[in-house]
């Protein structure tokens, strides 16, 4: 057995199987254990090396080879795989309560797939066309059949196509840059297109509108699972370029353009967050808020380490995860998710408004929210690098913390005619609770998550101190 076979092909075939069940419950808690058992198998046993059972052997292979290209999962990306897996568990078993967004299940097996062999192909240069099936495979699920694709669908569509090109160029060139590092031109052409790439994948400002749309216009479970997936599986493919090439981690014009683009994007997304009447859209400005989170971090990788970056890897997944499930419950009924529709519904939905002020006072980095530390890690080498910067970070989870506010002044807003009662279902109440207890431990014991976390940064060596 091959790794790449275990958590890719695997994923494909059981998303592929799934597609002739659609609307069957019962395959989004298969998915929730498929999920589970892939994540268990990342933790336990170890990749590329024997293990006995009695008389029975087990081993793992790293390499597998698809029509003469090679995927490879190294040992080190054992710890990204469990929680990467474990997050789309907690997705999954969501679906499967939550009325309307069964689809999430089939085609989230099959793009989570898709994007991680993008990530393992070798030569790289086949990972653009990787993303870009799984970015075709992703439009049915912010767009079903039945509805009509609205213009945030295709202008998502439009942009992550036009990163194709412009990745596939960069594949072209970066082998004349490593045989010739002194050709200025070359190199600051590769790394020209390299950031046009990147910028239209990750959804960069001034390239970030579809987000909010998306959220508007498309269910919020759905849109959630994908500004998820694909921003953090896309945001490792970007840092194994920085891995891999020296030049390019060690120009300082990289990293500083990394910081200011990480600014501009928590800022940007904290103040409209703060004047925003859409709890869709408020959950856009989140994303946006967490891709700088992650440009942040990255721009100090070759000072303190990418274990920074790291940390931010599951309060992202429970906090988005969170987030999209209370909204969806909140926005039953075909209620529009604008402010006036949603007034009181804390008093019949007290465990869902519960988990969306959780997951935003976590995005905010609230104290005792798993959001709290990263962010205060990273606010203090922001503080020693430029108090400017840790300033301006500061204001964009201010304009963060305004929104909750504003938000809970909606849901809790007295109504005479609503009465106080929980309309949740017992599933829902439980994985609710679960995904808020999480938050709230993270928060409080940190260090619960240092022996996965603690073993990331190895997937990336050269980034390391």
């Amino acid at each position: 057995m091959s790794a790449p076979f275990l958590w890719i092909l695997f994923p494909l075939m059981l998303g592929g199987g799934a597609m002739l069940f659609p609307r069957w419950r019962a395959v989004g808690v298969l998915g929730g254990f498929a999920c589970l058992f892939l994540s268990g198998v990342a933790l336990l046993i170890p990749i590329d090396v024997a293990m006995r059972f009695g008389p029975f052997s087990l081993k793992i292979a790293s390499t597998t080879f698809v029509l003469g290209r090679s995927f490879v999962l190294p040992a080190a990306a054992a710890p990204w795989l469990a929680i990467v897996f474990g997050l789309c568990a907690f997705w999954f078993f969501g679906a499967a309560i939550v009325d309307g967004v069964m689809h999430v299940v089939p085609l989230g097996l099959i793009v989570t797939g898709l994007l991680v062999a993008s990530i393992t192909v070798q030569p790289f240069l086949f990972a653009a066309l990787l993303i870009e099936i799984a970015v075709l495979a992703a439009v049915p699920m912010l767009s079903p059949p039945e509805q009509r694709a609205g213009r945030g669908v295709l202008r998502f569509l439009v942009y992550q196509t036009l990163s194709m090109p412009f990745l596939l160029f960069v594949g072209w060139l970066l082998p004349g840059v490593e045989a010739s590092p002194a050709d200025l031109a070359l190199t600051i052409q590769a790394m020209s297109l390299l950031a046009i790439g990147f910028a239209f994948l990750l959804a960069i400002f001034p390239l970030h509108s579809w987000m909010p749309q998306v959220l508007e216009e498309s269910s919020p479970y759905a849109a959630g699972f994908l500004l998820w997936i694909l921003p953090t599986l896309a945001g490792l493919f970007g840092m194994s370029f920085l891995d891999r090439y020296a030049w390019l981690r060690s120009s300082s014009q990289v990293m500083d353009g990394l910081r200011v683009l990480g600014l501009i994007m928590l800022v940007s997304a904290g103040l409209w967050s703060a004047f925003e009447r859409h709890f869709g859209r408020i959950m856009g400005y989140l994303v946006m808020a967490e891709t700088g989170f992650f440009l942040l971090s990255l721009s100090l990788v070759m000072q303190i380490g990418s274990d920074l970056v790291f940390l931010f890897l599951i309060p992202r997944g429970l906090t988005t995860a969170l987030w999209a499930l209370s909204l969806s419950i909140l926005g039953g009924r075909d209620r529009t998710l604008r402010f006036g529709s949603m007034q009181g519904l804390g008093r019949i939905y007290p465990f869902a408004s519960l988990g969306l002020e959780m997951a935003v006072l976590s995005s905010a980095g609230f104290p005792l929210l798993a959001g709290f530390p990263p962010r205060l890690a990273l606010w203090q080498e922001l503080a020693r690098q430029s108090p400017g910067q840790a300033v301006w970070f500061l204001v964009g989870l201010l304009g963060l913390l305004v929104g909750a506010t504003r938000m809970l002044a909606v849901l809790v807003r007295a109504q005479p005619e609503i009465a106080w009662t929980s309309e949740e279902s017992l599933p829902q109440r439980a994985l609710l609770a679960f995904g808020a207890l999480s938050l709230l431990l993270l928060g409080v014991f940190p260090q619960a998550a240092l022996p996965i976390v603690g073993r990331l940064p190895l997937l990336f060596p050269h980034l390391g101190r």
